[in-house]
C-alpha cells in the first residue's frame, strides 16, 4: 500500500525526511543554507524543524519504532 493512503506509514515517511535533513544539515551545512527557497527548501524547513523540536521529533521516532514493533 503506498505511504500516501496509509496514515502510520506517511508519519514514518515524515519523520524519516525530517530526521534525515537534520543530520545532512548537521553534516553539510553550506549547501542546506544555500538551498532554502523553490523545491530543495523542503529539506532546510525540515532540517529547521529536526533541530528545533528534536525531543520530541526522538520521541516520536521512538514510538513509531515501538508502533511497528509490536504491530508486526
Amino acid at each position: 500500500m503506498s505511504a500516501l493512503f496509509n496514515f502510520q506509514s506517511l508519519l514514518l515517511v515524515i519523520l524519516l525526511l525530517i530526521c534525515t535533513s537534520t543530520y545532512a544539515h548537521y553534516q553539510f551545512p553550506s549547501i542546506m543554507d544555500r538551498n532554502r527557497d523553490g523545491v530543495l527548501g523542503i529539506f532546510w524547513k525540515c532540517a529547521r524543524i529536526g533541530e528545533r523540536l528534536s525531543p520530541y521529533v526522538s520521541i516520536c521516532c521512538v514510538l513509531m519504532a515501538l508502533s511497528i514493533f509490536i504491530g508486526q
